[in-house]
């Protein structure tokens, strides 16, 4: 990749933060825990050993966001970090790719995929080659919204690239999003991979009508729930899709909006418990609502 100074838009290097020396030794430090004098588990784990931390230290992350507790935040940005630096040590073992390679290769990525930015030959050097292409490629005074639409034309001609001359397409368009994902959002990115083919509701006007149609087949179900409970289980699935697929044409992450339910609601049902004198289980269902709409009015004043 050539530097950074060949290009329009170069880095100031002089403003950037240096992290170089704190990187190598964090690097330095994941290849002495895997060498055989270094830590006996660290020695010992493999790529899938590790997966579940990888998934625990992301929602850490969020969960750090969300509280806006920036000492946390930059704890936990720390420990995703050292899954990436596992990661790539195990590789580097394996011989496959070093950290050097994944720093890289990230680096030609943003460069790249930003010619509005670092300038059309720079991305072109880093291996844009939608350059001189009747894409629609704006690269001057664009807003955010043409940003994306480059970012997403580059990334299909990259994917392109990397298929063999002669070798099978893809099986499908939506192989490319991982079963591996939170369901919410796997179900997010399935609806906006369908769309982009022109299966996809009008607009939200009609994924209301989804969602009353898809309630209705769940309310016909329920006589029969406790005899075939395979039916109404894929019936709910289908109600969860839709409203998906509604935050979707929303713009709204479900993921996101759902977890702030799930805070809201242990806000407002820790103030049931601080209200109460008793045990939750010993009021009736009508206390319990006029304490849950105590915490709700709570919330609600200034």
């Amino acid at each position: 990749m050539p530097p950074l100074e060949n290009s329009e838009t170069s880095l100031n290097s002089e403003t950037a933060p240096n992290p170089g020396p704190a990187f190598a030794e964090a690097v330095a430090i994941m290849h002495r825990l895997r060498s055989p004098d270094g830590c006996p588990w660290d020695r010992e784990q493999t790529f899938d050993s590790i997966r579940k931390y990888t998934l625990e230290e992301t929602y850490e992350v969020f969960d750090a966001i969300e509280r806006r507790d920036w000492p946390a935040l930059k704890d936990e940005l720390g420990d995703l970090l050292l899954q990436v630096l596992f990661y790539s040590q195990m590789a580097s073992e394996a011989g496959p790719f070093t950290i050097e390679d994944v720093i890289a290769g990230l680096n030609r990525k943003l460069i790249r995929r930003h010619p509005h930015v670092f300038g059309e030959a720079a991305a072109a050097a880093a291996g844009n080659s939608a350059s001189g292409l009747d894409l629609g490629l704006e690269t001057n005074g664009i807003d955010a919204s043409q940003v994306l639409h480059n970012w997403e034309e580059i990334k299909k001609l990259e994917q392109s690239a990397r298929l063999p001359p002669d070798g099978p397409p893809p099986e499908g368009r939506l192989d490319a999003v991982p079963r591996s994902m939170p369901a919410l959002s796997e179900a997010a990115k399935l609806g906006s991979k369908a769309a982009k083919s022109g299966f996809d509701w009008p607009d939200v006007f009609g994924l209301m009508g989804k969602l009353r149609e898809e309630t209705a087949e769940i309310e016909a179900e329920l006589p029969g729930a406790s005899t075939n409970p395979q039916a109404i289980t894929e019936e709910l699935g289908d109600l969860l899709f839709t409203a998906v697929n509604l935050a979707r044409h929303l713009k709204i992450d479900p993921e996101l909006a759902l977890r702030d339910t799930n805070a809201k609601f242990r806000r407002r049902f820790r103030s049931m418990e601080t209200a109460c004198p008793h045990p939750l289980e010993e009021l009736t269902p009508d206390q319990l609502e006029s304490l849950w709409n105590r915490a709700k009015l709570a919330e609600s004043k200034p």
